[in-house]
């Protein structure tokens, strides 16, 4: 399948193809980077950072942040919190869930672990695209993940 604008035709598999490998390479760049310097990989980075930036969230808003399933989320927050970064507290409106918190060794850790990200960033992707094109992918990308997300598009059920 085709998608053709005014001046170029894309090929649609041929771009989600690119899309996907080029998320895979760099989420597998991360992981090593943040495994050697900081004993994490990048799933449990963006967990605690999501968790710094929301603080007292539950499973089910990790869950949904990832689109991922809420068994393997919790079983995810399991380890962070055997590792001493995360706690798990009551929450006063639902005694079904609780409230998750960074401990101050999970904030100390994410911070270090962001500045790594930040420059394992550049490095790959500054190195390669200039300016404008970062930004325009940056803006590009946005868009279609609110889109996805706005519509519902590729969460898990279950």
């Amino acid at each position: 399948m085709e998608y053709k604008s005014s001046d170029e035709t894309v090929e649609l598999p041929a771009f989600f193809a690119d899309l996907v490998r080029c998320e895979t390479r760099l989420y597998n760049a991360l992981n090593d980077s943040l495994r050697a310097r900081h004993g994490i990989v990048t799933s449990q980075f963006e967990g605690l950072r999501f968790l710094r930036d929301r603080p007292r969230a539950r499973v089910a808003d990790l869950a949904a942040e990832f689109a991922i399933g809420v068994g393997a989320t919790s079983k995810s927050v399991d380890r962070l919190e055997k590792q001493g970064w995360v706690v798990r507290l009551p929450n006063p409106a639902d005694r079904r869930s609780s409230l998750l918190a960074l401990t101050a060794e999970g904030t100390r850790l994410v911070v270090a672990a962001e500045e790594t990200v930040a420059a394992e960033l550049a490095e790959l992707m500054g190195g390669t695209l200039d300016s404008a094109s970062l930004s325009t992918a940056a803006h590009v990308f946005r868009k279609l993940r609110a889109a996805l997300e706005g519509n519902r598009i590729g969460t898990p059920t279950g």
